[in-house]
């Protein structure tokens, strides 16, 4: 019988300090992010979807994840027959389509749903991507401050920067196709003159180009 109630104290006392371990990891939890009640751990838990960030300790609460409560893209991408004929590789970005189109050659091509300019700031033209950038820092222009007084001069790379995980620089403009934290906005003219994607289609676009691919823009 000592036997007994000694095992069963044993127990009481490892499921006792296991409790407390959750509580304080859990309080912990709660108090970086302000919350009240009780949440799933961030996804940088279960499988981050950027490891770049990961690796720099930034966890993941943008489109896909538990918090974010929505899909990570309103337009998914898609392979379709080639709308232009251009050289496999080649861009093609259709404004009024709100679509963007990467030759794959043979007819196809790969289409993404893109945000673009919103009345008075869209643009035709012809470029070459001048640059790629993973978690580029952002410098809004003159302009954009001269109209937004409240932007900062600069902001650094990361979740909460507009230009999102990636940005690909078109020729020496000040146009990019870019990654956002707002997949609400994709299919949608409201930005001024970049071309914005959800940051897992810009990821996906940014490893299947490289600088100097030709970018149409109609």
């Amino acid at each position: 019988m000592i036997r007994i109630f000694a095992a069963l104290a044993v127990a009481l006392m490892v499921l006792g300090s296991a409790s407390s371990a959750r509580a304080t990891s859990d309080d912990d939890f709660f108090n970086f992010f302000g919350r009240g009640r009780q949440q799933q751990q961030p996804m940088q838990q279960r499988g981050h979807p950027y490891p770049d960030m990961q690796q720099r300790g930034y966890p993941y609460y943008g489109p896909g994840s538990d918090y974010y409560g929505g899909s990570s893209s309103p337009i998914p991408r898609e392979r379709v027959s080639s709308p232009v004929a251009l050289p496999p590789g080649s861009i093609f970005i259709s404004t009024s389509e709100r679509r963007l189109y990467l030759i794959l050659g043979h007819g196809e091509a790969l289409r993404y749903g893109i945000g673009v300019g919103r009345d008075g700031f869209r643009w035709t033209g012809t470029h070459h991507i001048s640059a790629k950038k993973e978690w580029p820092g952002w410098t809004p222009p003159a302009q954009m401050r001269a109209r937004r007084p409240d932007l900062p001069r600069y902001m650094a790379g990361g979740i909460d920067n507009p230009l999102g995980a990636r940005a690909m620089y078109l020729g020496s403009t000040l146009y990019r196709i870019h990654g956002s934290n707002e997949p609400e906005t994709i299919g949608h003219a409201v930005s001024s003159g970049c071309f914005r994607m959800t940051n897992e289609d810009a990821i996906d676009l940014y490893n299947r180009v490289s600088v100097g691919t030709l970018v149409v823009v109609r």
